[in-house]
């Protein structure tokens, strides 16, 4: 009787002991790196940071954020992560603009390899130097006409989406300018403030404070519509140039992904946290703040904005002649 008792209550206790231990094991048991490839102070890394903080109150850890840059269209960063395990402790902070590293030769993968989330964009605009000598879109574009390649432009990454409207504003309206690659928004708007290069190619979020404080001054908005922003209209490009919808317009969609082979408890534990944090008055007013438009989207939803995303960027270059690579033989489908 005495053995019984004492057998069963070690296995009781080897039970109790177990427990705690497997439950600590369960997704996520230690802290998150977010490897963002673009950029400090981009419009990426500005938004990962944000939604990250956000993620980390419903999850019972810490998410810490990291600039992992360089390569093609931020190739650097998602080999970075793909060599990581598929566990997702290392998540990669993206935006469309990666969908064009594998035409560009970054890596020969298409972008079903991530498992997307985005949490919005914001629209491009074209802007100059504040002592420019350029006032509207038509000067630069004639001014760029009469001496081709001649006037420097910053559009961050070569084929980042900022890139692919230099070549559609290139391209519907004739002018030629001389692309300078910069290791995201932020280095390429230090280098127009600077008087580096003549113009600069991102999104209104990312130009907001340069232009609210009289460094940057806006020619024309890359979309539809002429937007309103601090009391002055900034016209839209389509109304200058009719070729330009044939290019236009290319929107953002920014995020982060954790690897498509990741387990479903991860996925499943990873978009609780960010519905959560997505649905938060936090992420509303930032987004309202800093003129962003919210996406939400996750899983198989966001999967399909992206692989519509990897279609058009990559053929677009392909027939602009700026991919190195046949999106045919990466099996990217046309449009």
């Amino acid at each position: 009787m005495r053995r019984t008792f004492l057998k069963t209550a070690l296995t009781s206790a080897a039970m109790i002991a177990f427990i705690p231990f497997a439950s600590a094991q369960d997704y996520p048991y230690r802290d998150i790196t977010n490897a963002v490839v673009w950029g400090a102070g981009g419009g990426t890394d500005t938004i990962n940071r944000m939604i990250m903080s956000e993620m980390e109150k419903h999850l019972p850890v810490k998410i810490s954020v990291i600039n992992q840059t360089g390569g093609v269209a931020g190739s650097n960063g998602m080999v970075y992560v793909m060599n990581q395990p598929a566990d997702g402790y290392t998540l990669s902070g993206i935006s469309e603009s990666n969908v064009t590293a594998a035409v560009q030769g970054g890596w020969d993968k298409k972008f079903n390899f991530w498992h997307p989330f985005i949490v919005g964009g914001s629209p491009d605009l074209i802007s100059v130097p504040a002592n420019s000598p350029y006032n509207t879109l038509e000067e630069l574009v004639d001014a760029a006409k009469a001496d081709p390649g001649s006037i420097p432009a910053a559009a961050s990454g070569s084929g980042s989406i900022h890139h692919l409207n230099l070549l559609a504003i290139e391209n519907g309206s004739g002018a030629k300018f001389k692309f300078v690659p910069y290791k995201g928004s932020a280095p390429g708007q230090e280098a127009a403030v600077a008087g580096e290069v003549a113009l600069v190619v991102t999104s209104l979020a990312e130009q907001a404070a340069l232009i609210k404080g009289g460094q940057l001054k806006p020619l024309a908005m890359l979309t539809p519509d002429a937007v309103t922003f601090e009391g002055k209209e900034i016209p839209s490009a389509f109304s200058i140039y009719d070729g330009l919808d044939k290019y236009l317009p290319l929107k953002q969609a920014i995020g982060f992904a954790v690897a498509a082979s990741a387990p479903d408890d991860v996925k499943t534990k990873l978009t609780e946290a960010f519905e959560k944090a997505m649905a938060s008055d936090t992420v509303a007013e930032w987004a309202k703040a800093n003129n962003y438009d919210i996406g939400g989207q996750s899983g198989a939803e966001a999967s399909a904005i992206f692989t519509k995303l990897e279609s058009t960027f990559a053929w677009t270059l392909h027939e602009l002649g700026a991919a190195s690579v046949d999106p045919a033989t990466l099996g990217i489908e046309k449009p």
